[in-house]
């Protein structure tokens, strides 16, 4: 069981893609749990200010350092290590396949959403553990990379996933990208599905496959390929 909890300015973002598809029968099953807080209802004043201009100038404005320690003490009143704090930034390195295994250890994730120009550095310092990014641009807000981190991560949860050992084998494991996959019809507009899909010789298919993988990654991917080639060589196998 693992619990996702959402620092945000707009809560009303997340129910439609948290209830559904895989996110919403893991919880309905008690395998996740999604928790969204609206950063708002710890603003200090009436109006319910959560944005200040920066001190020294600048364009923007950035979130209250003040409002979001309120709101993320309400969250996690102290830290342990099962609990992790995550800002999505443009700033944090890029999220892999492998974060997100090691993201799915800990018992409960914060995802902190930013807006406007930033947050105030303060509280980085004080409560995030790390940053992250989803790719080289911007986009209005945190909502919609927390919602894709946490997706990926779980997938990793035990039981979230239909079959066992599915996701060991999605793309991006191991270097490669997955191989072509067909179903029927056996033949559409001339194109046919290849003959040794239904040759019914597992052996071969696996071989078959393999061998799919590693040339579409090699053609679509080469950075991934020059990863899967550097690995086998630390092993002493050829390409």
């Amino acid at each position: 069981m693992i619990s996702f909890h959402f620092l945000t300015l707009f809560p009303e973002i997340f129910p439609p893609v948290l209830s559904a598809s895989m996110l919403g029968k893991a919880a309905s099953r008690g395998l996740l749990a999604f928790k969204v807080h609206s950063i708002r209802e710890h603003a200090k004043d009436k109006h319910r200010t959560v944005d200040e201009s920066p001190y020294g100038g600048g364009e923007g404005m950035l979130l209250r350092v003040d409002v979001l320690h309120a709101a993320w003490m309400h969250v996690v009143p102290e830290k342990t290590p099962n609990i992790r704090t995550i800002l999505l930034s443009p700033q944090g390195p890029k999220f892999t396949a492998e974060k997100a295994k090691s993201l799915a250890q800990f018992e409960e994730i914060v995802f902190v959403c930013g807006h406007y120009e930033g947050v105030d550095e303060r509280f980085i310092e004080l409560c995030v553990d790390e940053e992250l990014s989803i790719g080289d641009y911007v986009l209005t807000g945190g909502e919609l990379p927390a919602m894709v981190i946490a997706d990926a991560v779980a997938r990793w949860v035990p039981g979230v996933i239909g079959k066992e050992g599915s996701v060991s084998k999605d793309s991006l494991e191991g270097n490669l990208l997955k191989y072509p996959h067909y179903t029927r019809p056996a033949e559409f507009q001339g194109l046919k599905v290849p003959e040794i899909l239904t040759s019914g010789n597992h052996a071969a298919i696996e071989k078959w496959r393999f061998s799919q993988a590693v040339l579409r990654t090699r053609l679509k991917r080469p950075d991934l390929y020059e990863a899967y080639e550097a690995e086998l060589r630390k092993t002493g196998k050829k390409p």
